[in-house]
């Protein structure tokens, strides 16, 4: 996945690092029956998606949440097609 990202964007590894882990800790695993943030939290992350309806929205800036939300959907993309 990381590798992927690298290639497909560009730059060093270094620069996708935090989006990859934040799609692997958030995204289901058959092993534990959730994702290892709920196993870990006891409860489901807020997602970029749930920032505005808070009004994080105001603090991070709006831009940065699409930015965020479109990266999150490219690295689930990816990982659909890497687990193909």
């Amino acid at each position: 996945m990381l590798r992927a990202c690298v290639l497909e964007d560009g730059g060093t590894w270094s620069k996708h690092l935090h989006l990859i882990e934040f799609a692997y800790n958030n995204s289901y695993h058959s092993s534990i029956g959730m994702a290892p943030y709920e196993a870990l939290y006891g409860r489901k992350c807020r997602t970029p998606l749930c920032w505005t309806e808070v009004g994080d929205r105001g603090v991070l800036g709006p831009e940065i949440i699409q930015e965020t939300t479109l990266k999150i959907k490219s690295v689930q993309e990816k990982m659909k097609v890497a687990q193909s």
